[in-house]
């Protein structure tokens, strides 16, 4: 039979493997924020980079030959859908690794569809750019 000490203890350290859990799992919850943030971050880098394109065709608008300016806005756009595509792979792998506990973080459905739209939107914006 258990002393009350030794009860005492045991519950102790039951207390304490709780309070290691909860913060575990508060742990988890702020590393799913910030792959959030650190997603939102890299689409921002990316949009900036389309923006980067549209800003050396308005820049070099008249240069001659006209191939140029548009070559190097096209490597921005590439950069930009890659970074979009980037984004969405790191930020999925960390997803997968963490489990949701008192927070409600993005699917990663949800990013998948995001880098979508901004890819399409930035290879529409590449091909405009190549009308102007």
């Amino acid at each position: 039979m258990a002393t009350p000490s030794h009860r005492a203890s045991i519950n102790i350290m039951s207390d304490k493997n709780d309070l290691a859990q909860d913060r575990t799992d508060w742990a988890e919850d702020r590393t799913l924020l910030a792959n959030e943030r650190t997603f939102a971050g890299w689409m921002r880098t990316g949009m900036a980079a389309v923006g980067v394109a549209l800003g050396l065709k308005a820049v070099f608008r008249d240069f001659e030959p006209t191939i140029l300016p548009k070559l190097v806005a096209e490597i921005f756009i590439l950069v930009a859908i890659l970074i979009f595509w980037a984004a969405r792979a790191n930020a999925g792998k960390t997803h997968e690794r963490m489990d949701e506990n008192q927070t409600q973080s993005q699917t990663n459905g949800r990013m998948t569809v995001l880098a979508t739209i901004l890819t399409i939107g930035a290879a529409s914006t590449g091909v405009i750019l190549w009308f102007l």
